[in-house]
């Protein structure tokens, strides 16, 4: 594919039918470091999205018909795109989404790993019976028409994780990115434009009007959602009317358990790295620490000495690791629980308080050892504030770990591996990372059990969540 050619990273429309439209009224999102406005995106109609469907609808019967290794080499070429562009989308990904640069780069790097390698997976018929007389043969068959809607904490690798897995099975596919971060997605659909047939990817942008209208539109097959496990529970609800199939990936409250073998030195620079990223705005960031009691205080004091390390600022500075919040939505519901740190007589031992700045900056903060019923643990604050707490028994802290709605991800930490299997083993939880958290790979199915969500992304479990399963019964 040495034939791509730029694009430009200025101006933002849809695509629809790859072509490039803008709507009557437009708006903008804002800089979450500086409060300044982005520039004008669409507000798309729902004469926009019928269109959208109808288009997609009409590019299915060929698309679908396609080979895997065709389509495979299209999603292939789409990740070279991305790759050609990776320095304009790190750039625009801290202007939109507030992350530090070396973040965004990680996040660019990955949307263009995912393209490469998820069409490597191959998606066979299975011969479940084969006799003398008959084989069962079952197959995997394209659902039509997706709608992928994602998130504002990861915009580009959340849409290319939708927009992968859906178009190599032969779906054709729709993605409304969040409100608060369109642009990076929008330029997903240019380039997709110059890749994939028209109808195959298309991309509006939206008030939060078209979301709606996507769960419940009778020419969707399926939606994909990553986001919140309230806005979860409504596309549920409206998806109901047509019986569309859903794929969910909500909130995470994730636990991570430090035994008291590890070496502290080694383990917290990653801990805090991994409790903190994105500032802490990751579904599956280490949200509860809990941490042997015997080595707690050395551990503490060892966190916060590191975490004063990480500086905060705009994500374009050198050496910057806490971006802002990104939108003033999540900005008041982190001051909101800061709240209960004075409400709840809480004892920050690090940060505790959010000064005004000209952007959506909270300061990080430790909470030390709070009361297992405290918001600080109960709640997802999806905003850098972490509680640490002690445990002394392993049948105790599984009890603990295990005590929420939420069950994303969750981590152990030993040098006992057999033993950290054993306790992780116990973990009501979509993913358990034994001396590691947040790791994904485009190859390995990911997602939540409880109100984590339902249904699994990526991996060959991904790439079955996007087909409908048809037995062919073959008498010879």
């Amino acid at each position: 594919m040495g034939s791509i050619s730029k694009i430009d990273f200025t101006t933002f429309y849809n695509t629809i039918n790859n072509e490039l439209t803008t709507t009557p009224t437009t708006r903008h999102s804002l800089n979450p470091a500086t409060r300044k406005p982005n520039p004008p995106v669409p507000i798309s109609t729902a004469s926009d999205l019928n269109h959208a469907v109808t288009s997609a609808r009409t590019a299915f019967k060929s698309w679908s018909k396609l080979s895997p290794s065709d389509r495979r080499a299209k999603v292939i070429a789409f990740g070279e795109a991305i790759s050609l562009h990776a320095e304009e989308f790190a750039d625009l990904l801290v202007q939109e989404q507030g992350k530090a640069r070396f973040q965004a780069t990680i996040e660019v790097n990955m949307s263009g790993t995912w393209c490469k390698q998820i069409p490597q997976l191959e998606l066979n018929d299975e011969i479940l019976q084969d006799t003398a007389d008959q084989r069962v043969i079952q197959r995997f068959t394209p659902m039509g028409v997706v709608a992928g809607i994602v998130p504002w904490n990861f915009p580009l690798l959340l849409a290319v994780g939708k927009i992968a897995p859906a178009v190599y099975t032969g779906n054709c596919i729709i993605i409304k990115p969040s409100p608060f971060t369109p642009y990076c997605a929008l330029k997903l659909g240019e380039l997709a434009a110059t890749i994939f047939p028209p109808g195959v990817v298309q991309v509006l942008s939206d008030d939060g009007n078209i979301g709606p209208l996507m769960t419940t539109h009778p020419g969707i097959n399926k939606i994909s959602f990553t986001g919140s496990t309230e806005t979860g529970k409504r596309i549920m609800r409206n998806c109901a009317e047509t019986l569309k199939s859903v794929t969910l990936e909500l909130g995470g409250n994730d636990p991570a358990i430090v035994c008291e073998d590890v070496d502290i030195d080694e383990v917290v620079p990653q801990i805090a790295t991994l409790s903190f990223l994105v500032s802490a705005q990751v579904c599956m960031m280490i949200k509860r620490l809990y941490i042997h009691e015997s080595i707690y205080d050395k551990f503490l004091s060892a966190f916060i000495n590191f975490t004063k390390t990480l500086k905060t600022g705009h994500g374009t500075e050198p050496d910057v690791f806490f971006g802002p919040v990104q939108n003033e939505m999540q900005y008041e519901k982190v001051k909101d629980l800061f709240t209960s740190i004075q409400t709840e007589n809480l004892n920050p031992v690090l940060g505790g308080t959010i000064t005004d700045s000209e952007g959506y900056f909270v300061t990080p903060t430790l909470i030390d050892n709070p009361p297992d019923d405290s918001r600080v643990v109960k709640e997802e604050a999806f905003g850098p504030i972490l509680p640490l707490m002690k445990w002394s028994n392993e049948e105790e802290v599984i009890v603990r770990a295990n005590d929420s709605e939420s069950g994303l991800g969750a981590s152990v930490w030993s040098k006992d591996v057999e033993r950290a299997q054993r306790i992780g083993a116990q973990l009501e939880s979509g993913s358990v990372w034994i001396n590691s958290h947040f790791q994904v790979a485009p190859n390995i199915p990911f997602g939540g059990v409880k109100s984590s969500g339902i249904g699994r992304e990526w991996g060959i479990e991904g790439l079955k969540s996007y087909t409908q399963s048809q037995m062919m019964w073959v008498k010879k």
